[in-house]
């Protein structure tokens, strides 16, 4: 049945039927998420129609899931089986998050208990001069979310770059200079090294620079090591180790890779976290 000013629902009524508070109805309307059916011309006062329950209903259940108003959008927008699809994938989202909460809350406990004490005899720390190296960076602001699906892609970005360079002349690395987290983004640096006498191949894909010759502390990782937060531990062991040794930071911390992240055997060794020193 069509909605008329006769059967439609004044504000108050409506926020009772959908369980949405009145100032949650406010700023729905304010966003485009769901506008009432008419607004008096005098008064501005909203009506809205019997059939817009269920939607208003639906944004209830969809904010409790914690869902970001404009991830809410787009799940009403494509409706049906496509908007399933989009809860679903939130949903993935989520539970992928909460297992990373997991793990750093066990990490967590660990630590404040004094068993974070023991964490460095699991990161043997060595230290080792990197030569002057020739790379080609990508460099972006990034959230920790964000890191997971950007820096594989960066490193085949570069890495394509590289092939019309003489090809990749070393194990990519990561810098990171700032932190990274859900507050902090960087900026993260992508490196991957090449000849620098073919360096000026690379064209405008890529930035060109100079890493400078350096000392470095490092330990190795395996590949079920570099799993958040396990991974801060190869940080925090580095750092204890510079503290140790009367050593000054020199530089960002970085990541050097020289196997694949996914494979097979968790105990291969895959990468170095490191940190300049002088």
């Amino acid at each position: 049945m069509e909605d008329t000013p006769e059967t439609q629902l004044a504000i108050g009524e409506f926020a009772r039927r959908s369980r949405l508070s009145l100032k949650a109805l406010r700023l729905y309307d304010r966003l485009g998420l769901l506008a009432p059916a008419r607004v008096d011309p005098d008064t501005g006062y909203r009506f809205y129609g019997a059939g817009q329950v269920e939607q208003a209903r639906q944004i209830a259940l969809l904010r409790r899931l914690d869902m970001p108003l404009a991830a809410v959008a787009d799940v009403l927008a494509a409706g049906g089986p496509a908007g399933a699809d989009l809860v679903a994938g939130y949903w993935a989202s989520v539970e992928r998050r909460i297992a990373v909460q997991r793990e750093l809350a066990v990490y967590l406990r660990v630590q404040l208990s004094g068993g974070g004490e023991r964490t460095p005899s699991m990161y043997p720390i060595e230290r080792r001069e990197v030569p002057e190296q020739t790379v080609l960076s990508e460099r972006r602001h990034v959230r920790i979310g964000e890191l997971s699906a950007w820096i594989p892609a960066a490193c085949r970005r570069m890495e394509a770059v590289a092939d019309g360079c003489g090809g990749v002349a070393g194990p990519p690395f990561v810098i990171y200079h700032g932190e990274v987290s859900e507050d902090g983004d960087g900026p993260v640096e992508v490196c991957v090294p090449v000849d620098p006498a073919l360096a000026g191949h690379a064209g405008p894909a890529a930035t060109v620079r100079v890493e400078p010759a350096h000392d470095e502390l490092y330990t190795r990782l395996t590949r079920s090591q570099m799993d958040y937060p396990y991974l801060l531990g190869g940080y925090e062991a580095v750092h204890r180790s510079a503290d140790e040794r009367g050593l000054e930071v020199a530089g960002s911390a970085r990541e050097i890779y020289f196997g694949p992240y996914v494979g097979p055997d968790p105990q291969e060794p895959i990468c170095d976290v490191a940190v300049p020193v002088r």
